[in-house]
């Protein structure tokens, strides 16, 4: 039985399109999927000037509106750490105090009061704490569906106690209890939550047994994402890493991989050469650019990258939710190599589609084993392929969450069947 087409809202920190790191490529390609059955509205609240420039075209390609509302706290720099500083005193976390714009309620009280919309979908639970039950005059208002990407109140419990900075540990541990707090509240306030794996859907469970999850894992765009002809020849000795450089998972990660895993690599391969392909990289990592390693910053296509690795790395002690970077290493049949955090929550099978490896010395010698064997390369490379075809593609990903909605929807109007609809004025 078809479905009737669904009004859409997005409310986001960040412009997804056109996609260059996890956290956009998650939102658009289940948007771009989407669009192809429902109608999609966005609210977005950025950062950067140029956003509007650089992403209105491409979000109108699949959005009927996009809506941009500059952000007055998207600093950087000592403002940034001011901002941080104030949080501290703050009962409120640092993500909430950036993200209240009063700017942006305004907009969103007149886009919702002027359209019905059957979903709102929250990107992130730090904006959830706006008014978003609205709609015109006699209609039922929208449900509010909040997409988690992970639980990043854990990812802050996490790097409180890491190997990380002193002053970002401090930060962690004076804002992660109080993130807790709010996150919670927003999910089990909303009619639904979004998460990328079971690992996730368990720790809700646990802290916000009264939220309504559902996996929705990351996928990739394996139509765009595949070997081509056309496309450079792997080279024997090429590592790479790809992401956004400033989050703190990446940023540890990398630090691990080129303290204490690259030099074993290079005292078997003297020759290999690691690649970084990122934006905003940290100071630290920067400084750390030396024998055989190389640090491109952000590019507009990964693929020709990928293609001339000869293995991709995934040396991550930190985070939640799952890991495009290994399901877009899948998709251009790269071989890959994680850490047993790298891989959680995906369905793949240690030694069939990548190697698993948490010690220095494990890690590099499955860098090195990758290297020396291209037969177990190509091997592991044609079954991540297959894995992320068949499993992890956004059109399957996207008719899981428009059924999500569908669910939401009918719920609420189930609900609303057995009591007045109240009008918002």
């Amino acid at each position: 039985m078809a479905t009737k087409p669904l009004r859409v809202l997005l409310l986001s920190p960040m412009a997804p399109s056109p996609p260059r790191f996890g956290a956009q490529a998650r939102t658009h390609g289940l948007l771009t999927q989407l669009a192809q059955h429902h109608e999609i509205t966005a609210v977005i609240l950025h950062d950067d000037a140029s956003t509007p420039q650089s992403s209105e075209a491409a979000m109108l390609s699949y959005c009927k509106q996009v809506h941009f509302i500059r952000n007055p706290h998207g600093v950087a720099g000592w403002r940034r750490r001011l901002l941080q500083l104030r949080s501290w005193f703050s009962r409120k976390s640092y993500q909430r105090m950036v993200s209240m714009v009063p700017e942006l309620q305004n907009r969103l009280d007149e886009v919702l009061t002027a359209q019905r919309f059957d979903v709102v979908l929250v990107n992130f639970p730090h904006l959830a704490h706006y008014r978003l039950r609205q709609s015109p005059r006699g209609t039922p208002p929208p449900v509010v569906i909040i997409d988690s990407h992970d639980v990043h109140y854990d990812l802050a419990r996490q790097i409180s106690t890491s190997a990380a900075s002193f002053g970002r540990r401090l930060h962690a541990r004076l804002n992660w209890k109080k993130l807790r707090s709010e996150e919670v509240a927003a999910y089990e306030n909303a009619e639904g939550v979004c998460v990328c794996s079971l690992a996730d859907q368990q720790r809700l469970s646990k802290d916000a047994p009264a939220a309504r999850t559902v996996i929705i894992p990351n996928a990739a765009d394996v139509d765009r994402m595949q070997p081509r002809s056309s496309d450079p020849a792997p080279e024997a000795d090429t590592v790479l890493f790809f992401g956004l450089l400033a989050s703190v998972p990446n940023v540890d990660g990398l630090l691990f991989f080129i303290r204490d895993i690259w030099p074993r690599v290079l005292a078997a391969r003297p020759a290999a050469r690691f690649i970084v392909v990122g934006a905003n990289p940290a100071p630290e990592l920067r400084a750390l650019e030396a024998s055989g390693v190389t640090i491109v910053g952000p590019v507009d296509d990964l693929r020709p990258y990928l293609s001339r690795a000869a293995v991709v790395v995934v040396p991550l002690r930190l985070g939640s939710g799952t890991r495009l970077k290994i399901l877009e290493s899948w998709a251009m049949a790269r071989p890959v190599v994680s850490t047993t955090l790298g891989a959680e929550g995906l369905v793949s099978i240690a030694g069939k589609h990548l190697l698993i490896a948490d010690d220095p010395a494990e890690f590099s010698a499955a860098v090195v084993r990758i290297l020396n064997e291209p037969q177990l390369a190509t091997s592991l490379g044609a079954a991540g392929r297959a894995l992320v075809s068949e499993a992890y593609s956004w059109e399957g990903t996207a008719k899981s969450l428009a059924a999500f909605f569908q669910q939401a929807v009918g719920h609420r109007d189930d609900s609303k069947m057995r009591e007045p609809v109240r009008a918002i004025e």
